[in-house]
């Protein structure tokens, strides 16, 4: 049965006309090939749609003024279109993408002295409703296509002047589960990471999940992939069933199970992703319970401090637990990172994208005892 995440996208192109932003290399050369050109310009077209990353066909200096006028009256070039951005005080800068039929999702660019990293939404809306994400009240809407995906990455770019050479991480953590929409995901991921185009290593690209176990299972069949976190937030089923759905489907045994059985190269790890939610899902209890879960494959351990939001109902950890479950964790030799998200004041955060207001709230848990 098909599910409210398999509806695809419009076409981007004006009616009848092709579009060549998010085609391949194969796709732009037979997209030439078909307006009576060689073959071989679909690889010129390919290097300045990734690697200049133009985004008008006036900009196309390889390509002769004829066949750059043709091009402008017979193929479109349409990316996602930033339309809004707010820069937050620690300088990451939060944009809103308009697509072809209205829709729109947000992303995030946030420097660093030697590297950017953007986080990037792979769908309208989410389906998975997790009660302490702002982006799961919205509900789903629909998949991303591999070009509005790969469109984030060049509008970000462009946006800021990105030099080339200078490195970009890419993580999959905004609007959407990733791997509700695989086949988009992927195709986008082989663009993202052509050595002729925009060249970004696979090593640097990130999917988070919040443990689609079949999901799981597609990716690793991939013989080159993106590295894998797992959203992970609770130790219980009981706790982990309540604030996110998905575990009533795949509890946290089948989890592990998936976990363990995804190919790692030698020195990768699983990320383990662990929001904390003060009263919660913080005790120190809850710390050697998520210490046994992250021994069972080779894992590395992120704690996030929850982003407020409203209408919530949850609320930050203390400081003091943060650092005593941070101590909790690398006792147990476990790497372990404290992850202090960036962008709070623009709504930039992790578990704050949203574009449409819901009226559903979420249920309140059990507090816990240490």
């Amino acid at each position: 049965m098909a599910q409210p995440w398999d509806r695809p996208a419009p076409e981007a192109g004006t009616a009848g006309r092709p579009n060549a932003a998010g085609l391949d290399a194969a796709g732009l050369k037979a997209l030439m090939a078909a307006l009576g050109e060689p073959a071989w310009r679909g690889g010129q077209l390919f290097d300045g749609l990734y690697r200049q990353r133009w985004t008008r066909w006036e900009q196309f200096s390889s390509l002769s003024k004829a066949l750059r006028t043709r091009l402008e009256a017979e193929v479109d070039l349409t990316w996602p279109a930033i339309v809004q951005s707010q820069t937050s005080d620690d300088g990451s800068t939060k944009h809103v993408f308009e697509l072809a039929d209205g829709k729109q999702v947000e992303g995030v660019s946030m420097p660093y002295a030697d590297r950017v990293t953007l986080c990037l939404s792979s769908q309208v809306g989410c389906a998975m409703g997790c009660t302490f994400c702002a982006t799961g009240q919205m509900g789903i809407v629909r998949n991303l296509t591999a070009a509005e995906i790969a469109g984030q990455v060049v509008a970000m770019l462009n946006h800021h002047g990105h030099p080339e050479g200078r490195p970009v991480n890419l993580v999959f953590m905004g609007m959407g589960e990733p791997l509700h929409n695989l086949d988009h995901l992927m195709a986008a991921f082989a663009l993202l990471t052509d050595p002729k185009g925009l060249a970004i290593p696979p090593r640097r690209i990130t999917v988070s999940t919040s443990g689609l176990v079949s999901g799981i299972e597609r990716l690793a069949a991939f013989p080159k992939r993106p590295r894998l976190a797992l959203s992970l937030n609770a130790t219980t089923n009981a706790h982990r069933s309540a604030i996110m759905p998905v575990n009533r489907v795949w509890n946290l045994e089948a989890l592990a199970a998936a976990l363990a059985a995804f190919p790692l190269q030698s020195g990768e790890r699983i990320t383990l992703e662990y929001v904390l939610l003060k009263g919660v899902t913080d005790s120190l209890e809850d710390g050697r319970r998520l210490a046994a879960f992250a021994r069972r494959f080779p894992a590395k351990v992120n704690l996030i401090p929850f982003n407020p939001h409203e209408g919530s109902g949850f609320e930050p950890p203390d400081e003091a637990r943060v650092g005593a479950l941070c101590r909790l964790l690398s006792d147990a030799d476990l790497p372990v990172s404290v992850r202090r998200s960036r962008g709070q004041d623009v709504a930039g955060a992790c578990g704050q994208l949203v574009r449409q207001g819901s009226s559903r709230r979420p249920h309140r848990l059990p507090r816990t005892e240490d």
